[in-house]
């Protein structure tokens, strides 16, 4: 690997590109608050979930008794199937444009593909209680446009990063700009079960819609596709990201080398990591407050403060390991390849192990919340490791690489509750031990498979040479 030729850093305070990754950051923050408002929302969506004497749940309830509020919203009788097929709806829209976001994004700019991805899901969140109104079949059709509107978001960034991220800068940047991901879940969980209690489920729609809405505002004012175009970027900053760049990005956009990118071992190595990873993500993040409810006898507000501690967990692991990673490959000069693995490895080993451990907690429920959490924080740590690896292999192509490995990690998002719900009929512990078994040892089986074939160096067919054609 040559490292690449020392240019002058321009400092990172107040600089354009630190901007892009805090607003992008927050983007990225809404886009997830919108996505699990409803996971929490619908523990208070169903009918006689809390009306039967609240001995419902298989451990004995912790909530204090609480004066009931006198709630407007309606209420639902949706059976599990049901639920299981609301929750996983979203992906089923997201990812249709995966792929699509990627290609779009390399023809006409990330900036308005991500704004306006977003901008769409803003609207159809607002949309959702009328929508439950007229019924579950209206309600899946609103989470599936969601779905589409927010699935150009990871390419559409991966695809903005390859023209603004300084190679030695990039596992800082990104791990800012995606855990804007896990940071939405901490806040949104809590503030979801607060909302529901205070108010009622329809605001937390309403709510996290506004906040959307101004986060648009924003991006479309002080974001721009590449440091040529940004028209408040210092002369240094701009000469510094491009130089870094000049070596990785191929000159033309309209030829994209398929055959190359589809037979990719590299690429592939990614796909199987990044489902795996997603299976564990995707099942926790549906059916985390479920599990709360029916399981451990946690009430809707205590609920979401405890369900949001595992991402809270992730999002710290995973930006400090976006710092380790950098440091390791610019001071130590560790290779790339190395430090990718490795923090895969951590990233999806821990969490099995943690995940299958709080199947067995029973009714110790801080040994279980606790083991719980360490599996999703140490989860953070692959951020660092196959998750930005596009970005190594591919730069040219990295919103495109995104798109082909997130269409293949959303099938868990579509699978994962469905299934999870239908071995979980009668709520016993038994059947959640088996969840936790299946998710571990597909996560297990991902980081095997990475550490045999994942590569860490730019791929021959991605640097383009003009005379190919």
């Amino acid at each position: 690997e040559v490292s690449p030729t020392k240019q002058a850093r321009a400092p990172a305070c107040c600089s354009s590109r630190y901007g892009l990754a805090f607003l992008s950051c927050y983007g990225f923050f809404v886009a997830y608050a919108l996505r699990v408002n409803l996971s929490v929302a619908m523990v208070d969506m169903l009918k006689n979930r809390s009306s039967v004497n609240n001995s419902s749940s298989v451990c004995p309830h912790h909530s204090i008794p609480v004066p009931k509020h006198n709630h407007t919203a309606s209420v639902y009788d949706w059976d599990s199937e049901t639920q299981g097929w609301i929750l996983g709806s979203f992906f089923y829209g997201y990812i249709l444009t995966q792929i699509p976001g990627g290609y779009l994004a390399r023809k006409y700019g990330a900036k308005w593909l991500f704004g306006i991805g977003i901008l769409c899901t803003v609207i159809f969140t607002l949309l959702t209680p009328v929508a439950a109104d007229l019924g579950a079949g209206y309600l899946i059709a609103v989470r599936v446009l969601e779905g589409i509107g927010e699935g150009v978001s990871y390419p559409a960034m991966h695809a903005m990063w390859a023209s603004w991220a300084p190679p030695l800068e990039r596992s800082r940047l990104l791990t800012i700009s995606y855990t804007g991901a896990q940071l939405g879940t901490v806040v949104a969980l809590p503030l979801s079960g607060q909302i529901c209690f205070y108010l009622d489920w329809t605001y937390v729609f309403y709510i996290f819609g506004a906040v959307g809405l101004l986060w648009f505002v924003l991006w479309a004012y002080f974001v721009s596709n590449s440091p040529s175009l940004h028209k408040r970027i210092s002369e240094d900053e701009k000469t510094y990201i491009m130089a870094s760049l000049k070596n990785e990005l191929s000159p033309t956009t309209d030829y994209i080398p398929w055959t190359s990118i589809l037979k990719s071992l590299p690429l592939w190595a990614i796909v199987v990591a990044h489902f795996s990873y997603n299976w564990t993500f995707y099942t926790l993040l549906t059916l985390l407050p479920t599990y709360m409810n029916d399981i451990l006898g946690f009430s809707i507000q205590q609920n979401g403060m405890l369900s949001a501690l595992p991402y809270l967990g992730c999002w710290l692991l995973a930006l400090l390991g976006g710092q380790l990673a950098d440091l390791l490959r610019e001071k130590y000069l560790i290779r790339t390849v190395i430090v990718r693995k490795a923090f895969t490895i951590v990233g999806m080993v821990g969490p099995a192990v943690f995940l299958v451990a709080a199947g067995y907690t029973g009714c110790n429920y801080v040994l279980a919340i606790a083991f719980l959490t360490l599996s999703s924080s140490l989860g953070g740590v692959s951020a660092s490791g196959f998750n930005i690896n596009h970005l190594d292999i591919a730069p040219s192509y990295a919103g495109i690489l995104l798109g082909i490995t997130n269409s293949f990690a959303t099938i868990p998002g579509m699978v994962g509750p469905v299934i999870a719900r239908s071995l979980t009929k009668s709520n016993t512990i038994p059947e959640w031990q088996i969840v936790f078994y299946i998710s571990a040892a597909i996560n297990i089986f991902g980081a095997v498979f990475f550490t045999m074939f994942g590569k860490g160096t730019l791929q021959p067919w991605a640097v383009q040479r003009i005379h190919i054609r």
